[in-house]
């Protein structure tokens, strides 16, 4: 009991004496430039110090270690990735080790991109290992637990932030529980009149709707325009399925031919919805394929500002078709 009394005593009296000489709180200047400090789990504290000072930081691993554990608390350290840069004191590095204050990035997956898109963007992120660039979309979806899960549509768009030098299987997980989460909560609440039979058909047709309008306004009449169709065993015929079905033969320019060649996507020659979803919708659009506007619309037509124009007749949208496409 004595030896650990007169140990906390000794101590505490480090402790006072190095913050009475204005070493802990004393700001040193770092090296130019930003140290990255990587810090694993279950890494000690006496090796934090270690990995610090050999980082080039002007703080004596041995004293740093001592700050540290004196401190009482060595066992708050968070593993993480830190970046340290400009004057630093020892309190300030304990003080964001203990805070897990890590240096964060950050990769933005955009509404109505394609899987092909996202893997991309990974790939290409700051700081992000994208260690599933060399599998296939098959082998993804397996490894992610979704085994024989197409994968297009199943990732929420969103900014996800993360840690420098992490795995872009966190980012690839969290967009998909999200999407889960998204599309789960939306299917609880749809219109009970639609005809989807599922919330993979909702998921699909809010892709539809996504892709056919960048006008969050226009979407719930555009669903009403696909559900409507639906109800009356007509064909979708909207283009952004038959461009999806076509791949990498997609040139931008669709033609007739393409709109009369059949894919499984192809939503002119085949009735119903196509079989998986052909992007990522996002949160208005997973809304509005559950709860189409009030309208008897068959029809639209692009206006050329980004909107559209709907008909309830085929004459009428062939009006509208010469007025807006035509320009007659």
């Amino acid at each position: 009991m004595f030896s650990k009394g007169l140990g906390a005593v000794l101590g505490g009296v480090v402790v006072v004496v190095l913050c009475a000489a204005g070493w802990v709180f004393y700001p040193v200047q770092l090296p130019s430039g930003t140290l990255d400090l990587s810090i694993e789990p279950g890494t000690s504290p006496k090796d934090v110090a270690a990995e610090i000072a050999q980082l080039g930081v002007p703080l004596p691993a041995p004293l740093l270690y001592l700050w540290f554990k004196l401190s009482g608390q060595a066992r708050q350290i968070r593993a993480g990735s830190y970046e340290l840069s400009g004057t630093l004191s020892p309190f300030g590095v304990l003080q964001k080790l203990v805070r897990g204050d890590e240096a964060l990035r950050s990769v933005t997956l955009v509404e109505g991109w394609t899987f092909l898109q996202v893997r991309q963007a990974l790939q290409t992120a700051d700081k992000l290992k994208p260690e599933s660039a060399a599998l296939s979309n098959a082998q993804i979806m397996e490894q992610l637990g979704r085994p024989g899960v197409h994968p297009e549509g199943r990732f929420f768009p969103d900014t996800y932030t993360y840690s420098k030098g992490s795995s872009d299987w966190g980012v690839l997980q969290r967009a998909l529980r999200a999407m889960d989460r998204k599309l789960a909560a939306t299917w609880s609440q749809r219109n009970p009149l639609v005809p989807l039979k599922s919330a993979d058909q909702a998921l699909i047709l809010a892709s539809i709707v996504e892709k056919e309008t960048g006008l969050t306004a226009d979407q719930a009449q555009i669903s009403a325009v696909f559900n409507n169709r639906l109800l009356l065993g007509m064909r979708l015929q909207t283009d952004p399925t038959v461009i999806y079905g076509m791949g990498a033969a997609f040139d931008g320019n669709l033609r007739k031919s393409d709109l009369q060649t059949d894919t499984a996507y192809n939503t002119y020659t085949r009735n119903g919805l196509p079989p998986t979803p052909i992007a990522m919708p996002g949160r208005q659009a997973l809304w509005a394929a559950v709860h189409p506007a009030p309208s008897k619309a068959l029809y639209f037509v692009a206006r050329g500002d980004g909107s559209s124009a709907f008909s309830t007749t085929l004459e009428e949208h062939n009006r509208a078709v010469n007025i807006y496409q035509r320009g007659k």
